[in-house]
């Protein structure tokens, strides 16, 4: 079974700020490249921060112009970038969150995507060994891995189920996929770990939902949330 990694949907070439990049440079990164948020970078390229459209507009909100929606946002944006100095310079370094949150490209999407999800954030910023940044992933690169058909997923999930009991008893389960969503019913023998199961079928890529109606005298394994994997 073949998990797809962040390495092989991340984007390799990627729009980065440095600590000092000024306010309206990175208002013009962000409208010309039509990115919603970029890493920023020391020297080295180690990632130090983000910096997103969110952050650049709650800063013209406090500066005395206030909007919403996403006309109003690029809006926004613009007046920044053709704006004159009129205050004090605000650099990346002051507008970014940092820490960043980032990614090793050898993970699965489907963490990254919880990652993702959990932290409330839009984008992972991709780095090596040493934390340097190399790519950048993005919700619509995860996406991809959500597109399998359903007999791949359904093939892979088989292929799991049989990593956790005998041949014979695995055998005898019924599994069944649609649009995502796992159903695996049937009597699981003595020697079925059923909870092991179900996890095993959650972190087959594209599953969305796991459905559970094996018939065995234990602790009921629908409750496993993708969260305690």
């Amino acid at each position: 079974m073949k998990h797809r990694t962040v390495g092989e949907v991340m984007s390799s070439e990627v729009v980065k700020a440095h600590p000092d990049t000024s306010l309206k440079e990175l208002a013009r990164l962000l409208t010309s490249h039509r990115v919603s948020g970029l890493p920023v970078v020391d020297d080295d390229d180690k990632v130090m921060g983000v910096v997103s459209r969110t952050d650049l507009t709650r800063e013209q909100a406090a500066r005395g112009r206030t909007g919403a929606g996403r006309d109003r946002v690029l809006g926004a944006l613009r007046r920044i970038a053709r704006a004159r100095p009129t205050a004090p310079a605000l650099t990346a370094g002051g507008l970014m969150s940092s820490p960043a949150v980032t990614v090793h490209p050898e993970q699965r999407v489907v963490d990254a995507a919880r990652i993702m999800e959990r932290r409330h954030i839009d984008r992972l910023p991709v780095v090596d060994e040493e934390d340097r940044l190399i790519g950048i992933t993005t919700r619509r690169d995860l996406l991809s891995v959500f597109l399998r058909t359903d007999e791949e997923i359904r093939e892979d999930v088989a292929g799991a189920v049989c990593l956790h009991g005998p041949a014979d008893d695995a055998g005898k389960l019924h599994i069944d996929v649609r649009d995502g969503v796992v159903t695996i019913e049937g009597a699981a023998g003595p020697e079925i770990d059923t909870m092991a199961l179900i996890r095993a079928a959650w972190r087959v890529d594209g599953v969305v939902g796991v459905v559970n109606r094996l018939a065995a005298d234990r602790q009921d394994a629908s409750s496993v949330r993708p969260s305690e994997l």
